[in-house]
């Protein structure tokens, strides 16, 4: 008897599997979906994840054997967590509060992982902020029996440039793999709309896409408002738009809700925004599309133009997409330093996979590997739960992972563009004004708003608290904020860091 405990996610190729697996495909989605990985487990067993795809983490009782199997998907888009008691009991599950509400758990702060915070703005690793508390990282099984935990690994990421094909053959094969891929990620009787930016990622989904409405974020602020330009694509492509105008009071005052289900602090300043969008959203659908993974899968960031330059010296300092602090002023503001604890150890077995490849796999594969899983991934499954919204995200594929890993990096990135194939695969239906247009990120207007007295009394009051003294070199800190706020500096990102921290400690260990 195999019993499902608990499950989150959405499984893509449902149909292949009931048929497969002899499951009536008119049941309703989660009990078909709880099924397969039930018949699924009892098929292949460890194996199982590699027949399936979609986003999940799950947890199955095996009566029989008297263990407890659980499995977090390739990368990580669904979180699973796990404890171990001191009576040697596991608890675990794919929420944070779910787990340290039980008996049996001690809620302790795990104050290293600050120091990994304070330059990655995230929770990178299989630890967590809360001592004890681990992650299942992606692509892993748990198997808990007699008291004793037990990690797999049933999935690495591996990169076998194929130097066959031209860029239009890469063009074609991206996009005829999303074409097969789009109507598996919803069924015909859901209405789904789609997050909009002004970004090639999440333009392509949605002309890929029957979704009829898009949805965005906008400013006052001209210079830092992807609307006007997401309006515009929506307009071209047939689509009706709408837009949540967002103001520096609602953007401060609903920190602390995200801090709170975020469950770990995330420093990442378009997490509220994307929190914000979310609330919005789910007013008028339950089901929304986002571009997430093509960046990291065929070379987006603009950094990644610089990989060549860096060679070999990436061993020593590139930790993924954000970099905030250096040791140097991690010891000079941080009460409690250990010189052991150290961003770049995350990243030894990640350089050890990819060794031979090429400076710009390797900095994908790190980003692949940590930053997706530690921050992007986490803000969009955390908030969307928290707002009662569904997030998909077609391009998040292994089909398209498998793509990117054959393809040499000079059509990912060349000296004049990034996503040079993804590019051209999405101007099959894009202009190419919109395919090609040059990479913004999901800029906020925070490094404005924060110097402002108007908005930034939580953030002076938080710098000056005893939770800050627990902590911090209080002046030290206070250094750095007046230095940004006097416009001596732009260390907004260090501030914000901070602030984040603290928010999210007064929430977990302060008001509860």
């Amino acid at each position: 008897m195999i019993t499902v405990k608990t499950y989150r996610g959405h499984i893509r190729n449902w149909k292949e599997l009931c048929a497969e697996l002899e499951i009536d495909p008119a049941l309703p989605r989660e009990e078909k979906e709880q099924e397969i990985l039930v018949k699924a487990y009892q098929k292949w067993g460890g194996e199982m994840a590699d027949h399936i795809y979609g986003m999940f983490a799950f947890a199955l009782w095996d009566e029989e054997e008297k263990k407890l199997f659980c499995l977090r998907d390739q990368f990580g888009t669904k979180p699973f967590y796990y404890y171990q008691t001191e009576d040697g009991s596991l608890l675990y599950g794919t929420m944070i509060r779910d787990i340290i509400g039980q008996p049996g758990f001690k809620k302790e702060l795990n104050e290293e992982m600050l120091q990994i915070y304070m330059s990655l703005t995230y929770g990178a690793g299989e630890d967590t902020f809360f001592k004890g508390l681990k992650k299942l990282l992606p692509g892993r099984y748990l198997i808990w029996k007699d008291g004793k935990v037990e990690i797999h690994r049933y999935w690495t990421p591996k990169f076998q440039p194929d130097e066959s094909k031209s860029l239009e053959d890469w063009a074609d094969e991206i996009h005829s793999t999303l074409k097969s891929i789009m109507p598996e990620v919803k069924t015909e009787d859901e209405t789904v709309e789609s997050f909009l930016s002004s970004g090639v990622d999440s333009s392509y989904v949605l002309a890929m896409s029957d979704a009829k409405m898009s949805d965005s974020c906008g400013y006052d602020e001209e210079r830092f408002d992807e609307s006007r330009l997401a309006k515009k694509t929506a307009e071209l492509l047939g689509r009706e738009h709408s837009v949540c105008k967002i103001t520096p009071q609602q953007y401060f005052d609903i920190v602390p809700y995200v801090m709170y289900n975020m469950e770990q602090p995330l420093g990442d300043a378009s997490a509220i925004v994307f929190t914000i969008a979310c609330n919005a959203t789910a007013e008028h659908t339950k089901i929304c599309y986002s571009g997430e993974g093509a960046d990291e899968f065929f070379g987006g960031y603009n950094m990644y133009r610089n990989a060549e330059r860096y060679g070999e010296n990436l061993k020593t300092f590139y930790v993924g997409n954000t970099n905030i602090m250096k040791e140097d002023e991690k010891k000079k503001i941080l009460k409690h330093y250990n010189p052991e604890v150290l961003p770049i150890n995350l990243t030894h077995e990640i350089y050890k996979e990819t060794e031979g490849l090429d400076p710009l796999t390797k900095m994908s594969d790190v980003d692949i590997q940590i930053w997706l899983e530690g921050d992007i991934y986490l803000n969009v499954d955390k908030m969307s739960t928290a707002a009662g919204l569904e997030i998909r995200m077609p391009l998040t594929d292994r089909r398209i992972f498998d793509i990117a890993s054959r393809m040499p990096s000079r059509f990912k990135v060349n000296e004049e563009q990034n996503k040079v194939a993804f590019r051209t695969a999405a101007a099959k239906v894009l202009p190419e004004e919109i395919a090609f247009r040059k990479k913004l990120g999901f800029i906020v207007p925070i490094r404005i708003w924060m110097a402002d007295a108007r908005y930034n009394q939580d953030v002076q009051r938080l710098f000056h608290s005893e939770i800050a003294e627990k902590f911090f070199d209080v002046d030290a800190i206070n250094e750095i904020f007046d230095d940004y706020v006097g416009g001596n500096s732009d260390n907004w990102r260090k501030v914000w860091t901070i602030y984040t921290f603290l928010v999210w400690y007064e929430e977990y260990f302060v008001k509860r």
